[in-house]
């Protein structure tokens, strides 16, 4: 999956992502280590891997706590995307 590096914080190797729908997804450090980058910067273009995660408890009920696309979604990998 494309995504657009959104935010990213060097120190925790962790930020987020705009998927083509805009909505932001968070990255943690094991998923930029995954893709072997060494930096990122805002407005790039990277490729994801994604793996579901179980929502919590009552997650959906509320329509107002609904996050979107990113909801239940968890970044394995972050790597710059090549043609």
């Amino acid at each position: 999956m494309q995504a657009t590096a959104y935010t990213y914080d060097p120190e925790s190797r962790s930020g987020q992502v705009l998927l083509d729908d805009g909505t932001p997804v968070p990255f943690d450090a094991a998923a930029f280590d995954a893709g072997g980058l060494r930096l990122l910067r805002p407005g790039q273009r990277v490729r994801i891997e994604t793996e579901d995660t179980e929502a919590s408890p009552g997650a959906g009920t509320d329509p107002g706590t609904d996050t979107g696309a990113g909801a239940g979604r968890r970044i394995t990998l972050v790597t710059l995307q090549t043609l």
